[in-house]
């Protein structure tokens, strides 16, 4: 967004220098021929009306290209329907002001019509925004573009990080000795926020891709009852999403503040990249803390989004938004403009589903490396969510803080716990 607003005043200064230059030239090469010419664009209604009257009826007709060249004017079709009508004349053979695209054109315009349509957006007939909306969701357009970059991106570098790195491995050996890493209310709230959020990805990216590239290889009938169904799962899983996110949020939102051990581990790179390096950690660690937050806020962007498009023309999230970065100065220091804040609600709609869009791709990408991390990239990780219970070693190489917590409270019940460990992370 931030580059076609640079590169459209561009655009506007080089299509103002073409047209000049067509005009001049056009100009000069009249001059050269000497004969003056008026343009077509020259001869208005009036001209083409007068002519007509002064036939009676019609029997001399003025130029085809003297009538498509004249100047589309608020009220011309009207105006000429009812002049024509007066005298009793026939409608031209070429309809030229009267033709279709012209009151389209008019309407473009602010021309007041009547409509039969019904609805709270039935007033707006015409919205050129329409066509920016939809080249950016076309085949190959931006969103498909940029989206399958961003995915095949992500998906690229954690298969390089494996090859690379390998499988990162407790060091010390499992020592048999288990932790209770997550209780059962915990591990539902994740994997209820999990499986939702799998669920609205697969069908999101069938209603982004889907027309262009599965039902070719499916057929129409087949896309259209999986589509279907899609739409369906997308619509109602969302409401487990938004509970899963509310869930996770308030379970573990007091261990993902942030402390000084996360300087520590971001420095060390939370030992990710060179074995032996172990830097200390609560329950979270600095990068599980940055999973944590980024769910959070762009789980809440893309719900609220998801509940504009459920309910659409009800909620207006974008014009007040930018009306608030106007007053904060926000649009002139990171564009030099202010952004349009007076939007309609097939705008709002519009900008609903492109931000529901980018926002769920983000999403993609940082959930495709937590899956990674706590999957095939890392020995014992998916323990912590599986059954609940991690390996002691494993807790001590990347939870040591949390494993003297855990230990300091089982010697306040009296359990003896302090000297399970078989190992002794190193620094």
């Amino acid at each position: 967004m931030h580059t076609r607003s640079r590169v459209a005043p561009l655009m506007l200064v080089a299509m103002a220098t073409v047209l000049f230059a067509a005009l001049v030239g056009t100009a000069l090469a009249q001059e050269g021929s000497g004969t003056a010419q008026p343009p077509a664009a020259a001869i208005t209604l009036d001209d083409v009306m007068s002519q007509v009257r002064s036939t009676a009826g019609g029997s001399v007709r003025p130029p085809a290209d003297a009538v498509t060249n004249a100047p589309a004017q608020p009220g011309i079709s009207r105006q000429r329907d009812a002049e024509a009508g007066a005298a009793g004349i026939e409608a031209l053979g070429t309809r030229g002001p009267n033709s279709d695209t012209t009151l389209w054109a008019e309407i473009r315009h602010g021309e007041q019509v009547s409509t039969q349509a019904s609805g709270r957006a039935a007033n707006f007939l015409v919205q050129d925004a329409g066509m920016s909306w939809l080249q950016l969701r076309a085949k190959g357009g931006p969103l498909q573009y940029w989206g399958a970059i961003a995915l095949g991106g992500i998906v690229g570098l954690l298969a390089l990080f494996y090859l690379l790195r390998g499988r990162i491995r407790v060091e010390h050996g499992l020592s048999g000795r288990l932790i209770e890493r997550f209780k059962g209310w915990e591990r539902f709230g994740h994997w209820l926020l999990a499986s939702s959020f799998v669920l609205l990805a697969l069908t999101g990216l069938n209603l982004l891709f889907g027309k262009d590239y599965l039902m070719p290889l499916i057929g129409k009938e087949a896309f259209a009852t999986v589509t279907q169904a899609g739409k369906w799962v997308h619509n109602n899983v969302a409401w487990a999403f938004m509970l899963g996110l509310a869930w996770v949020f308030v379970a573990w939102v007091l261990h993902n503040l942030p402390s000084r051990h996360d300087l520590i581990w971001m420095a060390k790179g939370g030992g990710l990249f060179v074995k032996g390096v172990h830097p200390p950690a609560k329950k979270f660690n600095a990068g599980q803390k940055l999973i944590f937050w980024s769910t959070i806020v762009l789980g809440a962007s893309v719900a609220a989004s998801g509940l504009s498009l459920l309910f659409p023309y009800e909620m207006a999230m974008f014009g007040p938004t930018f009306a608030k970065l106007n007053a904060w100065g926000v649009s002139e220091a990171l564009l030099g403009r202010q952004l349009e804040a007076e939007l309609t609600l097939i705008q709002e709609m519009q900008y609903a589903q492109l931000w529901h869009t980018i926002v769920a791709f983000a999403m993609m990408v940082i959930i495709l490396a937590h899956i990674y991390i706590g999957s095939v990239g890392m020995q014992g990780a998916f323990d912590a969510m599986g059954s609940g219970m991690v390996d002691r070693n494993w807790a001590l190489e990347h939870h040591s803080l949390w494993v003297e917590e855990e230990d300091a409270k089982a010697a306040r019940r009296g359990e003896a716990r302090a000297g399970d460990s078989a190992a002794t992370p190193a620094e």
